[in-house]
């Protein structure tokens, strides 16, 4: 298809992140750079917003695990500093933005074999220029030690597919062994490179390393590369480094770190050496750290705050997902109520390893189908979410346009039923027990309760959520009480969202559902193929999901050129998580968003999709 590829795929691109509604157009395609007024005040010149509850930065390295791989790590901390080679959303856009991104947009050739990448010679904080070199330092470090990063995802993409990369002034190559998709290595793999500083090409403070400058999977390279990941890594575990010479000298964005404490509170400076379009309007932006939504709440009160959010359940009225009812009435004086659509699906991991001693339930499609059948999303949408939420019966983003979904169904093919849902799982040889369910029926047929169930076992499962949030408690107890009601037994335990992500990632056996309260925001994999999150290997599929017909549509969509349409299909029936209801978006992972009315912006206060934070685009 040659060069002219990528330009007709983001023109198209324009037109199908585009999503109507009734009483307008959220419009998902690209959005015009802007620059804002001269800046703020001398007595406004600090931004300060609300982290999420028990959700904040804990990892500095742009090159990390799953247990540290979200938004409170990635799209309001390390994004601020440390910018990918291509940028994705702004305003109310999910789409790729140019302007902002480091290098041109890339450019296919070769049967979709060979992608070209031409650096526009930004600077880091240090005076070097964001070279090849720079995009090379990561390319050779995620092939010396995939695993490590959790973007991988063993035999796609970056770097499995890559036959050869080279990289020589501001030009990158990189030659696939077989033709790829090019919106999907696009919006999935090179996405996910951030060029780094040859300051951090080290082993040891001093000493210098060739991971940047070495050829592409030479034994050397690798050997180099692994130590000084292993360097890094250890430094990102140290919070009294963040704000060292070595990791602010390859800041490449718009703020650098001038503060940050072991409960994750952080303060941004201006980086008045960002190369980009839009320089920061204020001098100083701040995140604050909340355990949970009372204190936060409290800081709005006391006007304390200028974004943050508000738990659904002190609202009064309903609202819609993208249009906001009536604020909190405390608050409505100094705060204006804001709510987006989200690029995500929401749901709870299943956990189907064989460590675990309860996947034997699990394993069964049939009892993961009487647990959806239980799970009342529009009931808890109106009640506990007031309104603010879709129903999520597929891995799709809930706005996502036909133009990208293919058209998978809209009928929910595991509607709220709990009666079915009972009858089913008697038609499966279980019966009641003093408000328990046991097997009755051992075996593997139709009408026994399946492989590795022994008679008379009760049907039993443990859950783990993220606490601090009261409007997630409500919904895991209604779903909890549904479960009881048809003989289900569960055992519920709660840590923190840092926690819930990292013990879930780390044990095997301990957990049977994960519900950390925030899903998959598809970033910085933006194209929602599936790849991460449900096939073998898969760098989030922690639950370790395996399904030969999901895994091939997966693949036909990612190789191939196929649209989403029957893997959404067949993620639909075979339930490999647990879909929850997708509430409305926020700047950083918590609940309503809030922004205090003296607060201006050049691109609207709408959340953005991908839930990045962008301050630079604010002032007073």
């Amino acid at each position: 298809m040659g060069g002219n590829y990528f330009m007709q795929f983001k023109r198209r691109l324009r037109l199908l992140l585009t999503v109507g509604t009734a009483a307008g157009a959220l419009t998902m395609g690209a959005v015009a750079v802007t620059t804002g007024s001269a800046g703020a005040s001398a007595a406004n010149n600090t931004i300060v917003l609300a982290e999420g509850p028990g959700a904040s930065p804990n990892y500095i390295f742009p090159y990390l695990g799953c247990k540290d791989f979200s938004v409170a790590t990635l799209s309001a901390f390390q994004v601020e500093m440390y910018r990918p080679l291509y940028w994705f959303g702004l305003g109310t856009s999910a789409a790729v933005q140019p302007a902002l991104s480091v290098a041109k947009m890339p450019v296919m050739s070769n049967g979709n074999k060979t992608i070209t990448i031409d650096l526009k010679g930004w600077k880091f904080t240090s005076g070097q220029t964001i070279n090849a070199q720079s995009v090379m330092f990561f390319l050779n470090m995620y092939k010396a030690d995939p695993t490590s990063y959790c973007g991988y995802n063993a035999g796609y993409g970056i770097p499995d597919q890559v036959a050869s990369a080279t990289g020589s002034g501001n030009r990158v190559v990189i030659k696939f062994k077989t033709g790829v998709n090019p919106n999907w290595i696009l919006y999935n793999y090179l996405s996910e490179i951030t060029p780094m500083a040859d300051t951090w090409d080290v082993t040891a403070p001093g000493k210098t390393s060739t991971c940047a400058t070495g050829a592409y999977g030479a034994k050397s390279t690798n050997t180099a590369c692994k130590a000084v990941e292993k360097y890094l890594d250890a430094q990102a575990t140290k919070t009294s480094t963040y704000t060292n010479t070595m990791w602010q000298s390859g800041v490449s964005g718009p703020y650098k770190l001038i503060a940050f404490d072991n409960l994750g509170n952080v303060t941004f400076q201006a980086n008045t050496k960002y190369s980009g379009p839009q320089k920061s309007q204020v001098k100083y932006v701040k995140e604050i750290a909340y355990t949970s939504t009372t204190p936060e709440q409290n800081a709005l009160r006391a006007g304390t705050i200028d974004l943050g959010y508000v738990d659904n359940t002190v609202l009064t009225q309903t609202g819609t997902p993208t249009h906001p009812g009536a604020n909190w009435p405390v608050i409505a004086n100094k705060y204006n109520l804001v709510v987006g659509a989200p690029w995500s699906v929401d749901y709870a991991a299943y956990n189907f390893n064989k460590k675990n001693p309860q996947s034997i339930f699990l394993n069964q499609l049939y009892i993961r189908q009487a647990i959806q059948m239980t799970v009342n999303q529009p009931g808890m949408i109106k009640k506990i979410f007031k309104g603010y939420g879709y129903v999520q019966i597929n891995p799709m983003p809930p706005v996502t346009p036909l133009s990208i979904s293919g058209g998978p169904s809209t009928v929910n093919p595991y509607p709220y039923n709990p009666t079915k849902a009972s009858a089913l799982l008697k038609s499966h040889g279980w019966v009641m027990t003093g408000g328990a369910l046991s097997c009755a029926k051992v075996g593997t047929a139709s009408s026994d309760c399946g492989a590795g169930i022994k008679k008379g076992q009760k049907l039993a499962i443990t859950m783990l959520y993220g606490s601090g949030i009261p409007s997630l408690a409500l919904q895991v107890n209604t779903e909890v009480a549904e479960w009881k009601a048809i003989g289900i037994s569960t055992t519920v335990t709660t840590q923190p969202f840092n926690g819930v992500v990292s013990y879930c990632v780390a044990n095997s056996a301990a957990w049977s559902i994960c519900l950390w309260g925030a899903g998959w925001i598809y970033a910085p994999d933006y194209y929602p193929s599936g790849e991460s999150l449900f096939v073998p290997g898969a760098s989030f599929n922690i639950g370790a999901f395996s399904n030969a017909a999901l895994t091939k549509a997966v693949k036909a969509s990612t190789f191939g050129t196929a649209s989403l349409k029957q893997f959404a299909d067949i993620a639909a029936q075979q339930l490999p998580d647990l879909y929850q209801p997708n509430t409305t978006n926020n700047f950083v992972q918590g609940g309503i968003g809030e922004v205090i009315k003296t607060l201006k912006s050049s691109i609207g206060f709408t959340p953005n999709p991908l839930e990045n934070f962008m301050p630079e685009y604010y002032h007073f």
